[in-house]
């Protein structure tokens, strides 16, 4: 399906082709960053709900709850920076940016839509680096549905068990 697309995109563009390479390359990154980031929420998310569930066998359900919430932002917070070091990787292979150190500054520059850096890309590559930032909002917005998800599940675990130990109080 990416292929198709690439290839529409790349007719729109009349054989610029210091475009179309930015799109040949862009386009592929940010369909694996997407598939990379649903399969590690996934993961993380069935992971996160498992733990959730033990809340009411839990003495403190407030602090499960915040080992839950705190545990899941951390390990989401990972996978963005290996979305982001693929991108990386790839300006590195391209040549568009001189170093791994300034390609990881600049890739997540870029998908965090930060850009608060002195790094540029040469003009050649500069679509390239908005593709980036496009692949960014589409992963941070799938971040957010997704925690606040994990959020209110496991809110309502901590809520049902708090409710339990009530009743038993009583």
């Amino acid at each position: 399906m990416s292929i198709g697309i690439s290839q529409a995109v790349l007719a729109l563009l009349d054989g610029d082709s210091a475009w179309s390479t930015d799109w040949a390359w862009g386009l592929p990154l940010i369909v694996l960053t997407v598939v990379i980031h649903v399969l590690g929420l996934g993961l993380i998310g069935h992971r996160a709900i498992h733990a959730s569930s033990l809340v009411s066998k839990h003495r403190y359900p407030l602090t499960r709850f915040v080992i839950v919430v705190g545990t899941t932002t951390l390990l989401v917070t990972f996978l963005h920076g290996i979305e982001a070091i693929l991108w990386a990787k790839a300006f590195r292979l391209l040549g568009a940016l001189p170093d791994r150190k300034s390609a990881i500054l600049y890739s997540l520059n870029a998908i965090t839509s930060y850009g608060h850096t002195t790094l540029t890309l040469e003009r050649q590559w500069q679509l390239l680096g908005a593709l980036e930032a496009l692949n960014g909002w589409l992963l941070f917005g799938l971040t957010t549905a997704f925690l606040f998800s994990i959020i209110e599940k496991a809110w309502s675990f901590r809520a049902g068990a708090e409710k339990t130990a009530e009743d038993q109080t009583r």
